[in-house]
């Protein structure tokens, strides 16, 4: 059996990153600069995964009984791409706790939220983000620092 399945890309183009106009206004929020949520999931994807594997934020043991499960990852990528798209400016779709709550029961230290927050920086470097919008994100992100550390 052939399933015949739309080429969606014809239905809306903009849908598409590949074929999405590049469009960036001197207004436009972090949440477009960044590439919507497409451009925010795919990074996110990137950097789970490096996360999961890190040393350093895997050292704390409760954040590995997270990180440790590979069953955890989608959940946890659709958590923080939910939240980051929320947090620079894109639609209210963050479903999670906030981050007090969230983080109260893993006993986060300053290492290990400058270990998340160096791999979270250079995974936008990895990939290729402007300078700004990496700082304006880093911003967003120290700006927490006293609700995830215990």
């Amino acid at each position: 059996m052939t399933l015949n399945v739309p080429d969606t890309r014809r239905l809306a183009p903009e849908a598409d990153p590949a074929t999405a106009p590049q469009m960036h206004p001197t207004d436009a929020t972090l949440y477009e600069r960044l590439g919507g949520c497409y451009g925010i999931a795919g990074a996110v994807d990137v950097l789970v995964d490096r996360l999961f594997k890190n040393v350093k934020v895997n050292a704390n043991d409760k954040v590995h009984e997270h990180h440790g499960n590979p069953v955890n990852a989608a959940g946890y990528k659709f958590l923080v791409t939910a939240w980051s798209i929320e947090a620079v400016g894109g639609p209210k779709c963050y479903i999670g706790n906030d981050m007090s709550v969230a983080h109260e029961h893993l006993s986060i230290d300053k290492d290990g939220f400058d270990a998340v927050y160096m791999e979270i920086e250079a995974t936008l470097f990895y990939l290729g983000a402007p300078a700004q919008e990496i700082n304006e994100f880093m911003n967003i992100i120290e700006s927490f620092r006293s609700e995830v550390v215990a």
